[in-house]
């Protein structure tokens, strides 16, 4: 760049700094200042600042929006005072339940903070394990939509059909996997810096240790409720948390391969205690400045960044039909009745509980309800109402301990085909009308529901249940605290 052309990009950018300024109540500018502090301390001082390279996750939250504001206030607040300022690495991670809108405020919020173009910022996403620039136009490959689906299912099935309806746990071990290679990549970051609170991650933790242990993998003892040993838990689970499920082939590697660090050097920077604005004060922020839209009853209901609340409450109606014997409505209504106490425990406004009710407890729509969550589901998802169901059962694992339960509650015309379904599953030729349909009603290719079958579910806990074989591993993680904060389909939260 020409001395005029960084001249003038100056003073851009400190007109953005500004106004994103003038959004800020007086503790949010402390905060700002202690912020700007700890990254210096970090950096080792502010003559080492400019080489410091920070990374940040923007996935189109509300809360992801609302740090990188901070932080691009803070990396732009140095550059005016200082030679230089660190270096941000702002990345994505493509998902089958990624939105649109979320999309959008990803690159609204961008937009609005002068990231595109500025040579200190670099915007990337992570489709398919391949590191691209970021897009928001540019739709999720149908390879990694594929791959996605898949690992959703293999995951999802490493369940007891009783069990708690932990059937997204495979977001949070493609997050972590996420994580762990973004923080390696094109010579590495210095720091993760998160917003997130201790319950969050504790939470995350916890979905991760329980998921690895569902894909197979054999990991040490983990105790940390924070993410202050989250890279070394990363660098155990290593590049494929995947490698359990398929052969060396099975998935794509991380690419383009050359451009990653072989050793990580990263270490985490929490700024959950600078966050001194409630959600209220940080709405003009986020809607006047970033453009950012909102679902507001999805974001103070739902930490599950990975399902949609529709879906949620579909999967409740279905197991309460399919499952339980009961009616969809009622599943539904189960639902409905949960939402409420943990929104009225929160003292959220009494227009969001109307709103859900609206939502969720109209009888006279939910038949409509059902077939735009049902259409909602194969469009984000790629998995039809039956295998929803079928994902319900977990009829595979355990050499088909729940198949014949399966049949009967779903499929009453297969059960004179269980024999032939359990030699399918152990390898023997069947018919291929056979082969067919538990690819339909699974949505897994025989072969992957095989490995299902040789393995065991995984408990709540994240550890085997009693009697369950594993192949493979001696797989232990930590406990998770199930209170009365836990979601219909994920978890509810009582911080946001």
């Amino acid at each position: 760049m020409t001395h005029i052309h960084d001249q003038a990009m100056n003073y851009v950018y400190q007109q953005v700094l500004q106004r994103l300024l003038s959004f800020f109540s007086r503790a949010e500018r402390t905060a700002l200042q202690l912020m700007i502090q700890r990254l210096v301390v970090a950096a080792g001082g502010i003559e080492r600042i400019g080489d410091y390279k920070v990374l940040a996750i923007q996935s189109g939250s509300r809360d992801s929006c609302y740090t990188l504001a901070l932080l691009r206030a803070a990396q732009l607040s140095i550059a005016g005072r200082a030679p230089a300022t660190f270096q941000l690495r702002v990345a994505s991670l493509r998902l089958n339940g990624s939105s649109a809108t979320a999309l959008d405020n990803i690159h609204r919020s961008y937009s609005a903070l002068f990231l595109y173009d500025d040579p200190r910022v670099e915007l990337l996403m992570v489709d398919n394990r391949e590191v691209l620039a970021f897009n928001h136009l540019a739709p999720i490959s149908e390879a990694g939509r594929e791959a996605n689906r898949l690992n959703l299912l293999m995951v999802g099935h490493r369940r007891n059909w009783n069990g708690p309806l932990d059937l997204w746990d495979d977001g949070f071990l493609a997050t972590g996997e996420f994580y762990g290679q973004i923080a390696r990549w094109d010579n590495g970051v210095d720091a993760l810096v998160c917003s997130d609170t201790p319950r969050q991650q504790k939470r995350f933790l916890d979905g991760l240790n329980r998921a690895a242990t569902k894909a197979g993998l054999n990991l040490s003892s983990h105790n940390e409720t924070g993410y202050e040993q989250l890279f070394m838990l990363l660098d155990e689970l290593g590049s494929d948390c995947y490698r359990g499920f398929y052969s060396e082939h099975g998935q794509a590697q991380w690419r383009p391969a050359e451009r990653f660090e072989a050793c990580r050097r990263t270490t985490f920077i929490d700024i959950h205690d600078m966050l001194v604005s409630n959600l209220e004060e940080r709405w003009p922020l986020l809607t006047e400045f970033l453009g950012f839209q909102s679902d507001e009853l999805a974001a103070q209901l739902s930490d599950n960044d990975y399902v949609s609340l529709s879906i949620c409450a579909h999967l409740r109606g279905l197991q309460a039909c399919f499952v339980h014997g009961r009616s969809y409505e009622a599943g539904v209504a189960d639902y409905l009745q949960r939402a409420l106490v943990m929104m009225r425990r929160k003292r959220l406004p009494e227009r969001l509980c109307e709103q859900a009710m609206e939502a969720f407890g109209n009888s006279a729509t939910l038949t409509d309800q059902r077939a735009l969550a049902a259409a909602e589901a194969q469009k984000y998802l790629g998995l039809s109402e039956a295998q929803l169901v079928c994902l319900l059962f977990s009829p595979f694992v355990e050499n088909g301990a729940a198949l014949e339960l399966f049949l009967r509650q779903c499929h009453p015309g297969m059960l004179v085909a269980m024999p032939e379904l359990h030699r399918a599953m152990q390898g023997s030729p069947v018919p291929e009308q056979v082969l067919q349909w538990m690819v339909d009603v699974s949505g897994l290719p025989v072969s992957l529901i095989g490995k299902l079958y040789r393995m065991g579910p995984v408990s709540a806990q994240g550890s085997r249940e009693p009697g369950s074989e594993i192949v493979g591993a001696d797989l232990q993680t930590d406990v998770v605290d199930y209170d009365d904060d836990t979601a219909v389909a994920g978890e509810w939260s009582a911080e946001r």
